[in-house]
């Protein structure tokens, strides 16, 4: 698999805030993606959820499933049980030919909650990330023997945020377990994407792609906001738009063979999602170009 760009539906349409995007139908958000340009999407709530239904809200317009995103519990349930709960969608990435499942730690997160500032979030001490870690690598490796491979998504409010908490989860993870660089909440988070990127090399199979609006940033750091409504306020934008260095990232991904998302969650009626993601694509498919990753 060389380098392909996609994109996920939040960028037109929020799963966790209905408010925006929510009257953006699916036909809307596959007719545009494919005007972009995108060769696939991952999932979202408005998409079918049964192989025959999603082929063929898909095919049309000429794009792939990549992936899907999938809320862990393991702070709370073993393996077998996350194994369990995952089963659907796991049938359902499979029959779709995906190879990376989204996973992200959910069970005490604040992500979702609005009048929950980030300074609230949870943190994981000394044995616990132990017992985190061992719960997930023998998740993936059972995921592996499905064809499957969990790619974890660090995201802003969880108990993997910042620099220490990715390199604390990559140690305590093994080799079935890969990393999902996003490189908005990398670096809002505090840590440098780039850097991530040349560190776990040969662990990033996924890539999310969205930009920061540093003066956004900035507020919602000194104010303490809540991540959504950072994201409300416009913390993130698509790549291009603000001032992470893309180019640097992609000379630390040599070789890098996957799907690279463009994942930058707005309000539509501020930031039309057509243009933006155009924009998006035409400047990640030229940084992509230029490194010699494309």
């Amino acid at each position: 698999m060389t380098i392909r760009i996609g994109a996920n539906p939040i960028c037109w349409s929020n799963d966790d805030m209905v408010e925006l995007g929510g009257d953006t139908t699916l036909e809307t958000i596959l007719s545009e993606a494919h005007q972009v340009g995108f060769e696939g999407l991952e999932l979202g709530k408005k998409f079918p959820r049964t192989p025959d239904a999603l082929k063929a809200a898909l095919a049309p317009y000429d794009l792939a499933c990549i992936s899907g995103w999938h809320s862990a519990k393991l702070l709370t349930r073993d393996a077998n049980a996350e194994f369990a709960a995952m089963g659907k969608h796991l049938a359902l990435l499979k029959a779709m030919g995906s190879t990376v499942m989204v996973v992200c730690e959910t069970s005490n997160t604040i992500q979702g909650e609005i009048e929950t500032p980030l300074s609230r979030r949870p943190h994981l001490k000394g044995d616990e990330w132990k017992v985190f870690g061992a719960r997930m690598t023998a998740v993936g490796d059972r995921l592996l023997t499905e064809g499957i491979r969990i790619v974890y998504h660090h995201h802003m409010g969880s108990v993997v945020q910042s620099d220490d908490d990715i390199h604390a989860f990559m140690a305590h993870t093994g080799p079935s377990i890969d990393l999902l660089l996003d490189t908005g909440h990398a670096a809002w988070g505090g840590a440098d994407p780039a850097a991530l990127a040349a560190r776990y090399r040969d662990r990033i199979s996924h890539v999310h792609t969205k930009d920061i609006r540093p003066a956004v940033r900035a507020q919602s750091d000194a104010e303490d906001w809540s991540f959504l409504k950072s994201v409300l306020n416009g913390v993130y934008t698509v790549p291009g738009d603000g001032t992470i260095d893309f180019a640097a990232i992609c000379r630390s991904l040599p070789g890098y063979s996957g799907w690279v998302v463009l994942e930058a969650e707005q309000d539509p009626k501020k930031a039309n999602p057509l243009v933006y993601t155009t924009k998006g694509y035409a400047y990640l498919k030229t940084v992509l170009t230029q490194t010699g990753l494309m």
